[in-house]
C-alpha cells in the first residue's frame, strides 16, 4: 500500500455518523508544510509575545473597519470584519480550516521548498469540542441545527469581550464564514474561534481527550507522490485560489522538476522506507512534469492537471 493510501485511511478515520447513516465527518482538517508549525493565530505572531494582545486586536479591527468601509463586509458587525480580515490577509485570532481532507493535504505540500521536510494534517472534531462550550452558544447551535457558527448566530454578543466573557475557562468553536468569495466556496472553508485574543488553539487541544483532536503525519518522502495525485484529482491553486495569480501559482509549481525522477506509479527506492502515514494522538487523557491538457492552447499533452 502506497503513502497515499495509508493517509487517506487515516484522514478519513471515524468518518462513518451512525445517526445519517452516512460518511459525514465531524472534523476540521489544517494542513501544514511542517509538521512543527504551532496553531498560533497570526494575531499571536503579530504580537511577538511583546504587545498587548487584546489592545493589538482591537487597534487592528478598528482601523481595518475604517479604511476599507468602501470596500468592506456587507453587514457592519464585528464579526462579519472579523471575517472578512482573516480572509483579507489581516492578522487576527482565527485560523484558516477546511472541511475537506484533500484541501488540507493540498496546503501540507504547496511549497516545495517544504519537500525536505514531514508535513502534517490537524484533524478537531468540532462536534466534540462543542461540549465543552458555553451554554449560551450551545443553545444557539441547538436552535439552529448546526454543529457550526455563523456571524449571524455569533450577532447574539456585540462584542469580542462579550464573546470572551462567556466562559470562565478558554473553548473554541468553529465558525462558518460568509460566502465573500469563490476561493471560500471552493476550499470548503471554515475559521476556528477561540475566546481568547492570546490563546494558541494546539495548548487547548494539549489539554483535552484524545476523541477531540490527533495529527497525521505526511512524510516528506511521500509529498511528491501526494503533490501529484492531487493535481489528478484537480486540488490545487487553480481551482482553490480562482483567478489568474492561482493559476499563476500553479503552473509555476506544476512546471518544477522534482530533482529525482520515480517510477511510474511510484515513487524513486531512496523514498520508499518514509512511505507510512503516523497518526500522532494526545499523550494526555526531478524530471520534467508533463503539462496539462488545457496548459497550452497550441499543444495538447496528455497529463493530470492540478488544482488548489
Amino acid at each position: 500500500m502506497s503513502a497515499w493510501t495509508d493517509i487517506l485511511d487515516e484522514l478519513y478515520q471515524d468518518s462513518w455518523n451512525p445517526r445519517l447513516q452516512r460518511f459525514r465527518a465531524p472534523f476540521a482538517f489544517r494542513g501544514m508544510g511542517r509538521f512543527n508549525h504551532s496553531l498560533a493565530s497570526s494575531l499571536v505572531r503579530q504580537a511577538a509575545g511583546s504587545a498587548d494582545v487584546r489592545r493589538l486586536e482591537l487597534s487592528l479591527l478598528r482601523n481595518f473597519r475604517k479604511y476599507a468601509h468602501n470596500e468592506g463586509a456587507t453587514n457592519d458587525s464585528i464579526w462579519d470584519w472579523l471575517a472578512l480580515g482573516q480572509h483579507r490577509g489581516l492578522p487576527t485570532r482565527l485560523l484558516d480550516w477546511t472541511y475537506s481532507p484533500l484541501v488540507a493535504l493540498h496546503f501540507a505540500t504547496e511549497k516545495t521548498v517544504e519537500f525536505g521536510e514531514d508535513g502534517v494534517v490537524w484533524c478537531v472534531n468540532f462536534v466534540e469540542a462543542n461540549r465543552l462550550i458555553p451554554r449560551r452558544l450551545k443553545r444557539l447551535l441547538d436552535d439552529e441545527g448546526s454543529d457550526t457558527v455563523t456571524v449571524e448566530m455569533l450577532s447574539a454578543f456585540r462584542t469580542l469581550k462579550a464573546f470572551d466573557a462567556s466562559a470562565s475557562k478558554p473553548f473554541v468553536v468553529f465558525l462558518e464564514p460568509p460566502a465573500l468569495d469563490a476561493r471560500i466556496l471552493n476550499q470548503l472553508a471554515l475559521f476556528s474561534l477561540m475566546s481568547s485574543p492570546s490563546a494558541r488553539l494546539d495548548d487547548w487541544l494539549q489539554q483535552q481527550k484524545p476523541s477531540v483532536w490527533r495529527t497525521v503525519r505526511i512524510p516528506a518522502g511521500a509529498k511528491w507522490e501526494i503533490r501529484d495525485k492531487l493535481d489528478q484529482a484537480n486540488v490545487n491553486e487553480r481551482v482553490l485560489f480562482p483567478g489568474l495569480d492561482g493559476l499563476s501559482r500553479w503552473l509555476a509549481r506544476y512546471y518544477m522538476p522534482t530533482g529525482q525522477p520515480a517510477r511510474h506509479g511510484a515513487l524513486a527506492p531512496a523514498r520508499q522506507e518514509r512511505n507510512t502515514a503516523a497518526v500522532r494522538r494526545p499523550s494526555r487523557a526531478g524530471s520534467r512534469r508533463r503539462a496539462p491538457a488545457t496548459a497550452s492552447p497550441s499543444r495538447r499533452r496528455r497529463s493530470a492537471g492540478r488544482r488548489e
